[in-house]
């Protein structure tokens, strides 16, 4: 990613934030994490890291575009995808949290990992999210995967 994508993915990202500003002052000099309402620009799908990560693996297929901002908590074991706002969305499934509008979201720079948060692919700033439809066949694909697998890593 080049600086301007770099500084493009800031400018995007504390856009979401009640003081830019201070968001961006808080991710260079203060903890590096600030706290972003959903819902405005983006929402997140946040599931459990090991699905999570075979389908953002999923998402990389050639043919379908590059998959939206990530996160990973790796702490949390948590992989938080950024969806276009729907209030009115409804994703099912064990293990599934969705937050939108009236949600606050612990994020670090697109620059640099905070803590445990890190992001797997960086907002790009231009506003590119992931697809909700493409999102939900990669998660059920990687969800069908890893219950044929389950039973064998039990062994």
């Amino acid at each position: 990613m080049t600086n301007t994508m770099w500084m493009r993915g800031v400018e995007w990202l504390a856009a979401s934030a009640a003081d830019p500003r201070a968001c961006k002052w808080e991710w260079d000099h203060g903890e590096g994490i600030a706290l972003l309402e959903a819902g405005r620009f983006w929402d997140v799908l946040s599931v459990p890291e090991r699905l999570g990560l075979l389908t953002l693996d999923l998402l990389w297929r050639p043919g379908l575009p590059v998959p939206g901002p990530t996160l990973v908590d790796t702490k949390a074991g948590r992989v938080g995808f950024l969806l276009p706002p729907d209030p009115s969305a409804a994703w099912v499934g064990a293990g599934l949290r969705y937050a939108t509008k009236g949600s606050w979201v612990s994020v670090p720079p697109p620059y640099r990992p905070a803590r445990s948060l890190e992001w797997l692919i960086p907002p790009d700033g231009t506003g590119a999210l992931h697809a909700p439809g493409t999102l939900e066949e990669a998660l059920r694909e990687a969800n069908g995967t890893l219950a044929v697998l389950a039973p064998l890593c039990g062994r």
